[in-house]
């Protein structure tokens, strides 16, 4: 069927409900709403055929614990005011790195733990020469005064310069360069380093203590959107396989907590899945007025998103009649950047509003009738373009690369 639809695809009116629904749960990181919030979803997927598996995995289900406790540790640390905490602040940034680079994480590891569930959906031919992975978390973010959406907007209109940037501040920089500072200061005697360290690590650990205390948003924009998306294609592919195509939907929890349940499932599924025939496409808050595609994310070093694969995601909205905006960079981190860090090919599908922003981010007005649903239709109609382009193509050569679509495989091709 052309121009990326389906008769099958939800409408906008079964899209709010069901973003509704999911808003209704407070669907905190490994919490009890969040369960039923996976029983929900795996619900819906059986009843269109799916076969569908809950994946347990033991998570944290926070990042203000890791990196309140990182912080408030430099910031002692620099309060002592003696060489001999110098390592002790150093300790603290290693440990930062750890967790927000989704290392071994150990300070994570040592903290109290909890069950998050990731929802896995299959469909097409098990054996097929290709796997297409589409990815929504399903959990919401406790809101924090950091994420007040008036402020950036306001300083925006006042120096509308800022909106020419196309990355992303990097908000997560702090919680490494205070206790970095903190360490240098005390070692070279240096007070002013010491004070500036102390002054960052202390800013982060009330950020972290403010966000801990505020209550879950309803997170209809992130990631409920995404979510129901992905349910509409379901619905899609139940009715007409991929030919030559395995599809896996794949809803991670606890995204919020640091991507804590992606993390669980590539640690189970990654090695199985072959990165020079595995593509990886990632819906995270779909329904602010205009779609995107990320050109690259990270929340340390940013790591950009193979060109060829963009270019393909960007092509078939084209053919749908689907306006995808494109240049923008995230100093964050979303579920995408799991299978991208592992070398697989992966796009990240998100939406902004006209200041290149998400609407409602990490706010409690994100309720499901402040979401653009033309957004939410538009991205399960991409995403099935995506899912029929990739079905359509020449069985894959030996080295299972894609030929004559002018896509390679593999992610280490990205600038």
């Amino acid at each position: 069927m052309p121009g990326g639809t389906h008769p099958n695809l939800l409408g906008e009116e079964d899209l709010r409900s069901r973003v509704q629904r999911l808003a209704e749960l407070d669907r905190e990181s490994g919490g009890a709403g969040e369960h039923a919030a996976a029983e929900l979803i795996a619900a819906d997927l059986r009843a269109c055929g799916a076969r569908v598996e809950l994946e347990p995995a033991r998570v944290h289900g926070t990042y203000w614990w890791p990196i309140g406790l990182t912080s408030a540790t430099a910031l002692l640390a620099a309060l002592a005011r003696r060489r001999w905490a110098a390592p002790i602040a150093a300790l603290a940034a290693g440990a930062a790195v750890d967790d927000i680079n989704l290392g071994p994480r150990l300070v994570r590891r040592a903290l109290p733990q909890k069950t998050t569930h990731n929802v896995v959906a299959e469909f097409g031919d098990p054996a097929a020469p290709r796997t297409l992975v589409f990815l929504a978390h399903y959990d919401a973010a406790h809101s924090g005064l950091v994420f007040e959406p008036r402020f950036p907007r306001a300083l925006m209109r006042a120096f509308p310069v800022l909106q020419r940037a196309k990355t992303t501040p990097p908000t997560m920089w702090g919680a490494v360069y205070g206790p970095l500072l903190a360490a240098v200061g005390l070692l070279w005697r240096r007070p002013s380093l010491r004070r500036l360290g102390a002054l960052l690590s202390g800013g982060y650990l009330a950020a972290m203590i403010d966000i801990g205390l505020r209550p879950v948003v309803p997170g209809a924009n992130d990631n409920a959107t995404g979510v129901v998306a992905l349910l509409s294609l379901a619905r899609a592919l139940a009715a007409e396989p991929p030919p030559g195509l395995r599809v896996l939907l794949v809803f991670p929890g606890s995204e919020e907590s640091f991507m804590e349940g992606m993390v669980a499932w590539a640690r189970r599924h990654l090695g199985r899945l072959h990165d020079d025939s595995t593509y990886f496409v990632c819906l995270d808050t779909v329904g602010s007025p205009r779609l995107m595609l990320l050109e690259g994310e990270g929340m340390l070093r940013i790591r950009d998103y193979p060109r060829e694969l963009l270019e393909l995601v960007h092509e078939v909205g084209a053919q749908a009649g689907v306006e995808v905006l494109r240049g923008l960079r995230f100093r964050n981190a979303t579920d995408a950047l799991i299978p991208l860090k592992a070398g697989y090919p992966t796009v990240m599908l998100g939406s902004v509003d006209e200041y290149k922003l998400p609407t409602d981010y990490h706010w409690p007005t994100d309720t499901a009738d402040r979401a653009t649903y033309s957004s939410v239709a538009d991205a399960a109609r991409l995403s099935w373009g995506v899912v029929r382009r990739l079905a359509s193509l020449p069985s894959p050569a030996g080295d299972g690369r894609i030929t004559g679509s002018g896509v390679s495989a593999r992610a280490g091709a990205a600038p």
